[in-house]
């Protein structure tokens, strides 16, 4: 129904469609953002976990907090999960999240603001006090019409931090990726730059990362250099809003599991069963590394077993190859599953992805909880099962907007238990 809107509304009407939309609903909520500190997260990757991160960071030094994500909306610890397979859902859903975090008594807020999310302006009537961006890797570009597009789509969001009324006006950006200066040279109050240079020396293994911020050691309960990324955007965006380090660390260290994103499925099994939401090439790439250079903590060789998908039916073609390129090179077992495909031809979706293949012979099936058992099946002691696609998404997308109830975790639980592990 949308891309056929798309088709037929010329889009000036439907930007000032969407753009009056979203001040309606400031005003029907009276403009909750005012009496809040407002955090928004943006970028590609790792903007979920960073929300996670920095609203765990708020609550610790006892703020009283809401946020915002992919995964899950929560408001003083009362969480519910994102049935909208939409980041940031429309018709009026963050203004009147934003009011209910403020009649519950919060002080702060973190929200995950996606490039669709500004071209369709949800963004509008929020006062930011603060934006931190994740980094820039190619996603959506059939929708913007290629990455400079993309990342006008994301800069947006920091040109709204400098039209905020707010003071001070904080803009977080990773240094590291080639986009960070443009964020960096938006205006604001202070611009916080962050770098993994910053979280030197830094190790990881399959549970854990630890680096030194600040001449303090931490140990996070994430694995992978990407999440040294997403401490260091969380801490960073911390520092600048004057939470006291020691804080900082304690809810770094005792983080609970992030639902969706390097999530363990543990059922008493010998090998690793990781769900997570991993699905551009860059991204699968940071998650097989994660899991390929270092020792899982039984000791054991391991395999890299993985079951692979796409996107999405009709969006993001381009990188399919890729992908199956990427999983070649990094796992031992590859089974390459139905996703969300939307009104594309399934079966299509997966041989563009076997493409990518050039000596190893990829397992191809449209049931993906069938996937999921073979790849069970397959595993041997010490070896590491990585379920990458869909994290917390709670459908699969199928054609003329049919959807099918799904959990990538609670399905590899279920067939865990029928091989009888418990």
């Amino acid at each position: 129904m949308i891309g056929l809107l798309r088709k037929i509304i010329p889009a000036p009407l439907l930007s000032a469609y969407h753009l009056v939309l979203a001040h309606a609903g400031a005003v029907v909520y009276r403009f909750p953002s005012r009496e809040l500190v407002v955090v928004a997260v943006t970028g590609t990757k790792g903007k979920s976990t960073t929300v996670e991160l920095v609203a765990e960071l708020l609550r610790v030094s006892g703020k009283k907090t809401a946020s915002a994500s992919t995964i899950r909306f929560c408001i003083d610890g009362v969480c519910e999960r994102n049935l909208y397979k939409m980041t940031m859902p429309g018709r009026f859903f963050l203004q009147r999240f934003l009011r209910r975090a403020v009649d519950a008594g919060c002080t702060h807020v973190v929200v995950e603001m996606t490039s669709e999310g500004a071209l369709q302006h949800r963004h509008k009537g929020v006062e930011l006090n603060a934006l931190v961006f994740t980094n820039l890797q190619p996603e959506h570009l059939e929708r913007h019409g290629g990455m400079e597009g993309y990342a006008a789509a994301k800069l947006s969001l920091a040109e709204h931090v400098a039209n905020s009324p707010k003071r001070p006006r904080i803009i977080v950006a990773n240094s590291d990726d080639k986009y960070g200066q443009k964020f960096l040279e938006i205006e604001a109050d202070l611009k916080a730059p962050y770098s993994l240079a910053d979280a030197e020396p830094y190790n990881t293994d399959d549970k854990n990362v630890r680096f030194v911020w600040r001449g303090e050691l931490f140990t996070v309960p994430l694995p992978g250099v990407f999440n040294v990324y997403n401490c260091l955007a969380a801490l960073t965006l911390g520092d600048a809003l004057g939470l006291k380090k020691d804080d900082m660390k304690r809810a770094l260290e005792h983080l609970p599991p992030i639902a969706g994103r390097q999530e363990r499925v543990e059922c008493g099994q010998p090998f690793a069963v990781v769900v997570d939401y991993a699905h551009t090439p860059d991204s699968l790439r940071a998650l097989f590394e994660a899991y390929t250079s270092t020792t899982l903590s039984t000791g054991k060789n391991k395999r890299i077993i993985a079951v692979i998908g796409s996107t999405g039916g009709g969006r993001d073609t381009w990188n399919r190859p890729e992908k199956g390129k990427i999983a070649e090179q990094y796992c031992d077992v590859v089974y390459i599953a139905n996703e969300d495909p939307y009104d594309e031809d399934p079966q299509q979706i997966l041989t563009a992805i076997a493409k990518g293949f050039s000596i190893k012979t990829p397992h191809l099936t449209l049931d993906r909880r069938a996937a999921i058992a073979a790849a069970l099946k397959e595993a041997r002691e010490g070896d590491a099962i990585l379920i990458t696609g869909k994290g917390t998404d709670p459908y699969i997308m199928g054609p003329r907007g049919s959807k099918q109830v799904w959990s990538d975790a609670g399905v590899a639980g279920e067939e865990l238990k029928k091989l009888g592990y418990n």
